[in-house]
């Protein structure tokens, strides 16, 4: 089972499950911890592969992972706590894993926060992809992912995001970082699902003003999808939950707290 924490409210029946991008972990999250279980219950995980989920000895022998596995391994942590429904608040490839958790178990989700959401891959996105499955094998994943997480978040003030994620990165195996990236193989036909269909949960997309890559496809999936709201948060990239945790906080709590 993935490791995990939790933070019990003493009166709150409402939890809020966070879920982490690919190379982070639960750490990233600490600026949320503080504010949300104030109001919540809260659940944060560390996907397979990262954090303190460290690989078992059956995932070795896995040659692929996939994003309904790896939905699995969410789900599985939730039904041992007996959670019967959760706000979901997902960073980058958590947004995904949010999605398709929303769509195998629609009944469990009750809102969708998604923060640097990805709903469709630009063309410039779709080159680093290539590029990166051309090199995966033969350069060290750090290299790539130093140049990927510079062209996600190029700017300044993107630099504290940029440094938490390589650090966070540098805990992975080569080996793991191979099969985490070879699910951009699946992400383009499940994208295209997504963007087909609303899905009639609740949903705020959290997005920074400087997302160049994402921004673009989330405004149009927004003014298409009558149960989704957008707020772009100025001066802030792509992991918008670090870059401006303060506003980040204050509106996904006003959004949760509207619905009950």
């Amino acid at each position: 089972m993935l490791n995990y924490y939790t933070y019990p409210h003493k009166t709150s029946k409402d939890w809020v499950t966070f879920v982490h991008g690919a190379g982070g972990s639960s750490s990233i999250w600490f600026k949320q911890i503080r504010d949300f279980k104030k109001h919540f219950n809260v659940l944060i995980l560390d996907l397979r592969g990262h954090g303190n989920s460290q690989p078992s000895l059956k995932d070795t022998f896995k040659t692929k992972y996939t994003f309904d596995s790896i939905t699995a391994d969410i789900l599985e942590v939730i039904d041992y706590l007996k959670i019967e429904k959760s706000h979901f608040v997902g960073i980058s490839l958590g947004t995904i894993l949010i999605r398709n958790l929303a769509e195998k178990r629609p009944q469990l989700v009750k809102s969708m926060i998604m923060g640097g959401a990805i709903i469709k891959m630009n063309f410039r996105s779709q080159i680093l992809m290539k590029v990166g499955n051309i090199f995966k094998s033969v350069v060290p994943y750090m290299m790539l992912y130093k140049l990927f997480a510079f062209i996600i978040m190029p700017k300044k003030n993107h630099k504290k995001s940029r440094l938490l994620f390589v650090n966070e990165a540098k805990k992975l195996y080569q080996k793991e970082f191979i099969r985490w990236f070879k699910l951009t193989s699946e992400i383009n036909p499940l994208l295209r699902f997504f963007r087909a269909k609303d899905i009639k949960i609740p949903t705020l997309y959290v997005m920074g003003a400087e997302d160049h890559l994402f921004l673009p496809s989330i405004k149009k999936i927004v003014s298409e999808h009558l149960t989704s709201t957008l707020f772009v948060i100025d001066n802030c990239g792509h992991v918008v939950n670090v870059d401006q945790p303060e506003t980040f906080n204050n509106q996904t709590i006003k959004f949760i707290s509207s619905l009950a």
